[in-house]
């Protein structure tokens, strides 16, 4: 059976780009080669829902396509399906002071974060530093590596990690026919309501956050507590 948008798949894969330079994995063998101090979070299946942008749009677009569940795929992209072609726009002179007023010392292959935006230093001249920010992978033909281990139907599951994919935490949830309660802290309730129509969209649930007030400590046994409901 071919694969359709809003499908939740779970996923092993590792991304190189076309001479093998591998950039990213979750796979634990791939990862212990590539460094023995390796980040033992990143060593687990991705969860995510196909043609939602929560994975690279090229790979989605290709396992729509063609994927099917417990197959192997070598799909290969070209820069516009990837990380699209380096952009001269995106080089940019700023001037020193922007840097002194956040105490930051710039130097040539420094990389930082302007407004949400990663750069890379360039040079530093004088009074003035140029600044890339193209993506890292911006150019270059890449190839993912990737295996479909399973169709995820569980709608428990399949919430938890859009949730996890949207507000990088876990949250308290309880789902109830067609409508998703989910409880937040005071300040999160309106960020939270902003996501409605996506999980209309993408989950077909109605939901509804309700705030709590709780002193810190509780804030995070309540986040654990949210994480293990929905595991």
């Amino acid at each position: 059976m071919s694969l359709q948008k809003n499908d939740f798949i779970e996923i092993e894969f590792t991304g190189k780009t076309i001479d093998g330079n591998i950039f990213d994995s979750n796979m634990e063998e791939v990862l212990e080669k590539l460094n023995s101090n390796y980040n033992k979070d990143q060593v687990r299946p991705f969860v995510f829902a196909l043609g939602q942008n929560m994975f690279l749009k090229g790979v989605e677009d290709y396992l729509l396509e063609k994927g099917e569940i417990g197959k192997n795929y070598k799909i290969e992209l070209s820069p516009e399906n990837a990380f699209g072609f380096r952009q001269s726009q995106f080089v940019q002179l700023m001037p020193m002071k922007i840097f002194i007023q956040q105490k930051i010392n710039p130097f040539p292959g420094m990389a930082f974060n302007f407004d949400g935006k990663i750069g890379k230093i360039l040079s530093v001249s004088g009074g003035r530093v140029i600044v890339d920010f193209n993506h890292p992978l911006a150019g270059k033909k890449l190839i993912y590596d990737i295996n479909i281990l399973r169709k995820i139907d569980d709608q428990t599951e399949k919430t938890k990690s859009f949730i996890d994919f949207l507000f990088k935490r876990g949250l308290i949830f309880e789902i109830k026919n067609d409508d998703l309660f989910v409880k937040v802290e005071n300040q999160m309730k309106q960020f939270i309501e902003l996501f409605k129509d996506k999980f209309k969209e993408v989950l077909n649930l109605n939901l509804h956050v309700e705030e709590i007030a709780k002193s810190e400590e509780d804030l995070k046994s309540i986040t654990l507590e949210g994480q293990n409901k929905s595991q």
